[in-house]
């Protein structure tokens, strides 16, 4: 459902009244959460095709607190395995880019772009930057590509930077659940050290915690309609 466009003291007042029905254990769990919450480093799934990985690091972003996730869909369709996500999907931001006969990777390159984000993305070579090697002072996207032929050509060539997770062993890569899982955490942990601006600014609190309060409080969609013609 669509939700309405509400000015921030509409937004700050109704999550006041959200706040009635959740429980003091709950928000407070909630604010610990969005504490850790960035939006410095983003994932972008370029036509992933199989559902337990696209769930898999959805679920993996979500526990590195990874508020946003873009969504390349070319050739293949996102689909989620419920069992894999176990509901992580709710408490993020993912951003879909499909639109028929069009290049999505390029419409979502240009919004990151336009949003001050370095673009990189992995590849296998090892020519490539060492990933703990990269520079966390500007705001990064890693991409990750399809199952079978890795990144497309569009982003390969668009790409600021190219990326390589290290390997000591014959097989050329890992699964993309595990790579995004090795490549968020060798990222996010030297990026909480620093003194990079990393967490969210308080309006964007503001609005998670209103998106979030309405995923768990019950009939929220009257409660708030209802509420609304009060103001």
């Amino acid at each position: 459902m669509q939700q309405p466009i509400l000015t921030p003291d509409q937004r700050d007042r109704l999550t006041e009244h959200f706040a009635q029905y959740i429980s003091d254990h709950k928000k407070e769990f909630m604010e610990r959460v969005l504490a850790q919450r960035t939006r410095h480093l983003t994932v972008v799934m370029e036509d992933i095709y199989q559902s337990q990985n696209a769930s898999a690091v959805i679920r993996t972003c979500e526990c590195l607190g990874i508020q946003d996730i873009h969504i390349v869909e070319n050739a293949s369709k996102y689909s989620v395995n419920p069992k894999v996500l176990k509901g992580s999907n709710k408490w993020l931001d993912l951003i879909r880019y499909k639109k028929k006969n069009s290049n999505n990777t390029e419409d979502c390159f240009r919004a990151l772009h336009e949003n001050g984000y370095q673009i990189l993305v992995t590849n296998p070579s090892p020519d490539c930057i060492s990933l703990p090697d990269v520079k966390i002072d500007q705001k990064i996207a890693l991409v990750m590509g399809n199952e079978l032929k890795g990144a497309s050509a569009y982003a390969l060539q668009h790409a600021d930077q190219h990326v390589t997770i290290p390997m000591f062993g014959f097989t050329e890569s890992y699964n993309i659940s595990v790579s995004a899982a090795i490549c968020l955490s060798t990222l996010v942990t030297p990026l909480r050290a620093s003194s990079v601006p990393w967490t969210l600014s308080d309006e964007e609190k503001k609005e998670i915690r209103l998106k979030w309060y309405r995923g768990v409080v019950r009939r929220a969609d009257i409660i708030e309609r209802e509420f609304l013609k009060l103001l």
